[in-house]
């Protein structure tokens, strides 16, 4: 395995195991920095959308136009971007929306939600250890693409990949608080908790392994092409689905638009140091 390949799989590693950070954020802190959670989702959406939009979109279509010419590979790049866009769709879709990772709540909502369920279930807190599996679960399935897309984009050239990671990581901490809070309200067990967030984001250096052995023996230009347009597509439905809503949410409306310009303006400045 060469070098080019660790590097890509450490990103996606990090990016995915960020969930913990959000695991201690929730078992720590009795309250929510909102104005600094809502910049920085916002801030990650700006990466992400600048970055498929402007970067990885493009990749893919001079990729295609080379192997299939000009016509043929932008409806290619096209095709793909939707067929990502559909993929998460469908993800989401098929994830029952009280366990949707999408569904982001505050330390504070978080906490309400859990101590009422804990004076629902005196006798038993089960139901609300459920809750947190089921939640780990989902956050499972729904990170499975994105390690995919963090492990190509940093194959194919490193400095998206770190970009990538970035984005990634910031929006799976409040995952990492979804997961964590409802578990350690059934357990009363913070290592439990911490535990099983940390475990969510595993499924993100999985989709990384299995993607790529799925892909390796058809990598090309080609290959290379449709995968990219599926990673914009994949990217921009997280940002305008998730990422974007939530950072209003947590947030005054100029707060997380400030953060996507200013995700835009950083990850501009990046790529053209590097032309």
């Amino acid at each position: 395995m060469d070098n080019t390949v660790l590097f890509a799989f450490g990103l996606t590693l990090l990016a995915g195991l960020s969930t913990g950070v959000g695991s201690l954020i929730g078992l720590m802190t009795r309250t929510t920095n909102r104005g600094f959670l809502s910049f920085s989702l916002g801030f990650s959406g700006g990466v992400m959308i600048y970055v498929s939009m402007i970067e990885i979109f493009a990749k893919s279509k001079t990729s295609l136009s080379e192997a299939w010419g000009p016509v043929s590979g932008a409806w290619g790049a096209a095709g793909a971007f939707f067929a990502g866009v559909a993929i998460m769709g469908l993800i989401d879709r098929l994830i029952p929306e009280n366990d949707n990772p999408h569904e982001i709540h505050s330390v504070e909502e978080m906490e309400g939600g859990a101590n009422a369920a804990v004076r629902a279930h005196k006798h038993s807190f089960k139901p609300l250890g459920r809750t947190g599996v089921f939640v780990a679960l989902a956050i499972a399935i729904h990170n499975f693409p994105e390690g995919l897309a963090t492990f190509m984009a940093a194959l194919q050239d490193p400095k998206l990949g770190i970009a990538i990671a970035v984005a990634i990581a910031i929006h799976n901490i409040p995952e990492g608080i979804s997961v964590s809070v409802p578990i350690y309200f059934a357990t009363r067990s913070r290592k439990k908790a911490f535990w099983w967030s940390f475990a969510s984001g595993l499924s993100e250096p999985v989709g990384a392994i299995v993607g790529y052995t799925l892909l390796r023996p058809f990598m090309n230009g080609t290959m290379f092409g449709l995968v990219f347009a599926v990673v914009a597509g994949f990217m921009v439905y997280i940002s305008l689905d998730e990422l974007l809503p939530a950072a209003r949410e947590y947030g005054r409306h100029h707060t997380s638009i400030l953060g996507v310009f200013c995700g835009m303006a950083v990850m501009a400045v990046s790529l053209l140091l590097f032309i």
